[in-house]
């Protein structure tokens, strides 16, 4: 076995990761995922202490104890593309040794929780719930750049493709299964469990239209419909499938969770969408620490 090279493992001049601006000491084994960097202190305000700290870019992540459990929590930004930076350089700090680029012979697997919002697409899963995300729809191309055959879960890739219609050209989605570990762990009768699909974009990637048109304007009314053996599409973001795709190839434990803040079947919107983030804050952090 070589040595990784530098220009594969970019360090930085004090020995921390690239992007994120960290070293394996400054993170926990359990990780909570959020987009916004804003949202890392509207959790870590419930923290009995917070031993670490630390901001590049949009990666801000502050590790410290909630009821005695050790914690980090990290915003990653929006897209498919931070996560892969994000996903690699977390597994970089518990399973290469940062001094000798080599892979470590026992491998450290992480538990990653997301604590995100969105918007629901059908119209029994309502606004200020929570879903979790059993499956991740991959619409974008990042993960295709990785040899993902076995993990994805062809037999609804292929139903979805046909439901839809997909233009090829825009690339093969894929369908990854989340952990069903913290599932176990997480799950409740207040959790609704999802079908998650994640875009590569905000705009016309989620169907949305202002100036420029779209490749498939009934794209969205096709997703609203799609039923697999019961399984229907519950909602729609930009990272879920990402986390679930490397965290599977990596061999980490990862789930995702939605506040749901606004209702696209019957357009209806949260009346107070940051008392159903802070809502589902509280309750994920009471489940891991149990």
């Amino acid at each position: 076995m070589t040595a990784i090279k530098s220009s594969e493992l970019i360090l930085n001049p004090d020995g921390s990761v690239y992007h994120l601006n960290l070293k394996p000491e400054n993170i926990a084994t359990d990780i909570i995922f959020v987009g916004d960097q804003n949202r890392v202190s509207k959790i870590t305000k419930h923290f009995d202490t917070v031993e670490f700290s630390t901001q590049k870019r949009e990666f801000k992540t502050e590790t410290g104890t909630y009821k005695g459990k050790r914690l980090t929590v990290m915003s990653t930004g929006i897209g498919p593309d931070n996560i892969d930076i994000v996903m690699n350089e977390l597994d970089a700090l518990v399973n290469i040794d940062l001094n000798t680029r080599m892979i470590k012979p026992e491998l450290t697997s992480l538990n990653i929780v997301r604590i995100g919002t969105s918007g629901s697409l059908q119209s029994d899963i309502p606004v200020d719930s929570f879903v979790m995300s059993e499956y991740g729809l991959g619409l974008d191309n990042m993960l295709r750049s990785y040899i993902i055959d076995s993990i994805s879960e062809t037999a609804i890739e292929e139903a979805f493709i046909a439901h839809t219609n997909w233009d090829m050209r825009k690339g093969k989605p894929y369908v990854i299964k989340g952990s069903e570990k913290l599932a176990q762990k997480i799950e409740s009768t207040e959790i609704h469990k999802g079908f998650t699909g994640t875009a590569g974009g905000f705009y016309g990637p989620q169907g949305r239209v202002l100036r420029l048109p779209i490749q498939d304007e009934t794209l969205n009314a096709k997703m609203d419909s799609f039923n697999y053996n019961g399984t229907r599409m519950t909602n729609l973001e930009m990272e879920t499938g990402a986390i679930y795709g490397l965290s599977r190839l990596l061999g980490h434990e990862a789930l995702s969770l939605n506040a749901i803040i606004a209702n696209r079947a019957d357009g209806t919107f949260s009346e107070d969408p940051y008392k159903a983030v802070d809502a589902l804050i509280l309750y994920t952090l009471n489940k891991l620490a149990e």
